[in-house]
């Protein structure tokens, strides 16, 4: 019994592929469609897109067009192929704007976007156009049952730029640009006001405050030491328990010595 169930899986096989070698060198549109479609619904999604990118062209204008578009968008999208199936989702929603698949293409065609953004660390421009996907479909979709999903990953893409902006300010403190990790960190805290970074942010603005203070010019030490008094004073006031207080404190007090200097001479 064995012996003849793999005999049979085998025949099966042979079969099917037998099957899709003749609709591939088919001049019949129908018959690319009748077993693309097949393909597709026994998961073989890359001979099923071959098939339809074939058949596509011949449709086009029928009524067939519009299951024919979709099912190749969701082939690319079930084989991870992000570019692709972004690209063909979008165009099936401008072809078919009046589709009942119009919410499903465009909720696959914002994923497939969201799965085409990096790591934070390298650049976002793929971030941007995902968060621009994923907010044009929750605002045509706001009571989808995608949508809990969907604010999901906006927020879990928000924080990746988030996290792109404050280590970039981090960098700067340590190649010792202290001017501009202040500057970046301004920025950073303006643009992520509600940001859960905020605490390192304010800590490492005070640090560069400090370091740019302590290797200053006579002329602007005295200054640039105020202006890092400043800002321990505001992070201290945010965060008195945090864990880099004490670190803060060190250096606010070594500020703090430096600063006499000048009130004595004076």
């Amino acid at each position: 019994m064995k012996n003849i169930f793999y005999i049979l899986l085998i025949l099966i096989t042979f079969s099917s592929c037998s099957e899709y070698q003749k609709a591939l060198k088919s001049e019949d549109a129908t018959q690319k469609y009748k077993v693309g479609e097949e393909l597709y619904n026994a998961g073989k999604y890359a001979k099923a897109n071959r098939l339809f990118e074939q058949a596509i062209p011949q449709f086009r204008g029928k009524p067939q067009a519009e299951r024919l578009m979709f099912l190749n968008a969701d082939a690319s999208y079930q084989m991870n192929q992000h570019y692709a199936s972004g690209y063909h989702f979008e165009r099936f929603v401008s072809a078919y704007p009046k589709s009942t698949k119009r919410e499903e293409a465009l909720f696959k065609a914002a994923k497939s976007y969201y799965h085409l953004s990096p790591v934070y660390s390298k650049d976002q421009e793929d971030t941007y156009t995902a968060l621009e996907k994923l907010q044009e479909y929750i605002n045509i979709y706001p009571e989808s049952t995608n949508a809990k999903e969907v604010n999901a990953l906006v927020k879990e893409l928000d924080f990746k730029l988030e996290k792109k902006a404050f280590e970039v300010a981090k960098q700067y403190n340590r190649i010792s640009d202290f001017k501009a990790s202040i500057a970046a960190i301004d920025h950073f805290i303006i643009d992520f006001a509600g940001t859960s970074l905020r605490e390192e942010a304010l800590y490492i603005r005070f640090d560069s405050a400090y370091q740019l203070a302590s290797k200053s010019v006579e002329y602007k030490k005295k200054a640039r030491l105020e202006a890092a008094l400043t800002y321990y004073n505001n992070f201290k006031k945010a965060y008195a328990n945090s864990e880099f207080l004490e670190d803060a404190t060190t250096k606010y007090e070594s500020a703090l010595e430096q600063l006499e200097q000048y009130n004595t001479k004076s």
